[in-house]
């Protein structure tokens, strides 16, 4: 019985792929403005291929967790342990590289105690039927505490390797080269819109999130999806890890201290829905780089930093009220 929603499954999947662009246009233009807005106050060079490039570093770390965000979020779940997650990689790839680990090994080390993390969030939320929030904000507690006695509270040291070099340019960061960790994240991107669009696996999470009971019934394992989904968020969240190790290059079990906000704000940002449902990857990139522009924006404008925790507040508020009110418009046009 896996698997079998519909037979139309692939004109549903057309439908939806329409509603993407309609759904996303909204961010990319609120993107748009959000950069022309920042472009008048600061000046041209705030356009500068250095400054573009530092924009799309800062977006791509929370882009990738937010990538796995969105699949949970579709599911109609949340993962407040993700900020923790991208410590801990950070913390067991530094403390392998000391060892003497092949950086691809360490990276694997990491990416492996990640997804442990997120197999623990999908077994205690389906085996003790606990909400999700809750859960995840337990575990949120238990991986940093993990991370921070791994590190013995504080920064390591690793060896330089290639994993440094991911998100670094090699003409001296001047903005012309691409650094590969952004590359990273396009396929990365590439993939999950691919597995949502496309695939039995995201046609699933799409059921679950629009009315869990029913999608039961039409023969979907729920449990096991969502075993599978939190554990791909941890996996998403442990590749940002990475790539927060090759910007600090030091496992620091005190870093992404609240990023999970940012996280869930781009997805809401990019048409997600807390209430799950909805969720597109366009719609999460544009609601990542919506921040990244922001918190830059504001850092360059010469705003202090209490100031851009009041803007970025105020973000995550709007987003939340924003999805709200296309809930309240889904439902009264439904109703006509």
């Amino acid at each position: 019985m896996d698997g079998t929603l519909t037979a139309d499954g692939s004109v549903r999947s057309a439908a939806r792929l329409k509603a993407v662009w309609r759904g996303d246009s909204g961010v990319l233009l609120g993107l748009l403005l959000v950069a022309l807005l920042f472009g008048v106050l600061i000046g041209p060079q705030f356009f500068r291929p250095a400054n573009l490039e530092l924009m799309a570093i800062q977006t791509v770390i929370v882009c990738v967790a937010a990538l796995g965000m969105t699949m949970v979020i579709v599911s109609a779940g949340i993962d407040l342990s993700v900020g923790s997650i991208v410590a801990l990689a950070t913390v067991v790839t530094a403390v392998l590289l000391r060892r003497g680990y092949d950086p691809a090994l360490a990276a694997l080390g990491a990416l492996g105690a990640c997804a442990l993390c997120g197999l623990m969030n999908g077994i205690l939320i389906t085996r003790l039927k606990v909400v999700p929030f809750i859960v995840t904000l337990g575990t949120m507690l238990l991986v940093r505490g993990a991370a921070k006695g791994i590190a013995e509270e504080r920064r390591i040291e690793a060896p330089l390797t290639w994993l440094n070099e991911l998100l670094r340019t090699a003409r001296g960061g001047n903005g012309f080269g691409v650094p590969m960790g952004i590359w990273l994240a396009a396929v990365l991107a590439v993939i999950v819109a691919g597995v949502l669009g496309y695939t039995r696996f995201g046609r699933h999470l799409f059921a679950i999130g629009s009315n869990e009971r029913t999608a039961r019934l039409c023969g979907v394992r729920i449990d096991r999806r969502k075993l599978q989904v939190y554990t791909l968020s941890a996996l998403f969240a442990g590749f940002a890890g990475i790539l927060q190790f090759s910007r600090l290059s030091v496992g620091d079990p005190t870093v992404a201290v609240g990023l999970e906000l940012d996280i869930i704000a781009a997805v809401i940002i990019g048409g997600g829905s807390l209430l799950g449902g909805k969720g597109t990857v366009v719609g999460t990139v544009g609601g990542a780089a919506v921040m990244a522009v922001i918190q830059i924006g504001c850092s360059q404008h010469g705003l202090p930093n209490w100031v851009q925790q009041i803007v970025t507040g105020i973000i995550i508020v709007m987003a939340v009220a924003l999805d709200h009110w296309r809930q309240e418009s889904f439902r009264r046009g439904a109703a006509q």
